[in-house]
């Protein structure tokens, strides 16, 4: 099972809201996903607009998940962030 690390789209019309999750790759957008990592929120004005579990990324990222691209930033981000604090 090849899996991804991607956005799972929720909300609204005009009011769209993410949530970053482990999914087979060959599953729709809005599918069934294995495991929820954070939440990406991108009409939120402050910085940053998205929380994820730097923990169960790095643990899929060792099992071969790949990230879109999406996904990689905030990821990368996330790590940033981890390291200054």
């Amino acid at each position: 099972m090849a899996v991804s690390l991607r956005l799972n789209r929720k909300g609204t019309k005009d009011r769209p809201y993410y949530k970053i999750v482990a999914v087979d790759k060959r599953k729709r957008r809005d599918g069934r996903y294995i495991e929820q990592l954070g939440t990406y929120d991108p009409l939120k004005a402050e910085d940053p607009n998205f929380e994820i579990d730097l923990e169960a990324a790095e643990k899929w990222l060792a099992v071969g998940a790949k990230p879109s691209d999406t996904v990689k930033s905030m990821i990368r981000k996330a790590r940033t962030a981890a390291g200054k604090a």
